[in-house]
């Protein structure tokens, strides 16, 4: 089985990229299922109800992060909708919920898990290795593919955590820094494991926002809007191939495509 995790959509531009992207991926790769963070596709922070719709003929689920409530009618959207997952260890309070078992018609059960890291995020959260540890308790013996995004700043906790969950889960794959990191591999216990996924956003910019308001913004020092750059848009995602019944990963392959819009 083969399922495509695509890094953090930024704006329309990552909308447009990803639906013309994907179909052409699914025949590429063979693909069961496409996961993709979805946190930054309402202008590049946060998201709604009908941006997501927009996406569904090319994703199948998805997950968020620290900007899930940037746009601040999701709140109330997001009850309603069954295709994604926020952080698990933000308050149960928070509308939403941090992981999902989905029925894949190919794939079978998938377990979907999204988490916030702590180390210089700007928003509390619960500590995510005792979340983490806590949901996979609860999952049905049944589900062997679990798939984790973890949503962090820093390298040495997502690292962490892919060491923590090797073997209890399929992937641990990082997304957050909007930067492909190149250490994609399959850890000792059959867990695919890669420490930023990278971003579907502009070639020429910085994390998706526009080259030189951000160099006016660390020049200066001072609050600036940040415009979602346009031109090319760059999709990185990654393919994790794994054996259906026992959940265990064989392979990751790292994947960064760049369209003309």
């Amino acid at each position: 089985m083969n399922i495509l995790f695509i890094g953090d959509i930024v704006g329309h531009g990552g909308r447009e990229a990803v639906q013309k992207l994907v179909p052409e991926l699914r025949k590429e790769f063979n693909l069961s299922m496409v996961i993709a963070n979805a946190e930054n596709i309402a202008a590049g922070a946060g998201l709604t109800g009908s941006c997501l719709k927009e996406l569904r003929k090319a994703v199948d689920f998805f997950t968020a992060g620290d900007h899930v409530w940037d746009q601040k009618e999701f709140e109330k959207e997001i009850p309603g909708i069954h295709d994604i997952v926020r952080p698990a260890n933000l308050s149960s309070m928070q509308p939403g919920v941090g992981i999902k078992v989905v029925r894949n018609p190919v794939a079978g059960e998938i377990a979907v898990m999204a988490l916030q890291g702590k180390v210089f995020m700007r928003d509390s959260a619960y500590c995510p290795f005792e979340t983490a540890e806590r949901l996979l308790s609860q999952l049905p013996e049944s589900v062997k593919t679990i798939l984790v995004d973890f949503h962090a700043e820093a390298t040495s906790e997502k690292i962490a955590m892919g060491y923590f969950l090797d073997g209890k889960v399929t992937a641990v794959l990082g997304t957050h820094t909007h930067v492909q990191t190149n250490d994609a591999r399959i850890l000792s216990g059959g867990t695919a494991y890669l420490t930023d996924v990278g971003m579907v956003g502009a070639e020429y910019s910085v994390l998706g926002r526009k080259v030189e308001e951000v160099l006016i913004k660390f020049r200066t020092g001072m609050p600036r809007r940040l415009p979602v750059a346009d031109g090319p848009i760059r999709l990185d995602a990654c393919v994790i191939s794994y054996d259906r019944i026992s959940g265990k990963a064989d392979k990751i392959t790292p994947i960064s495509r760049i369209i003309e819009l």
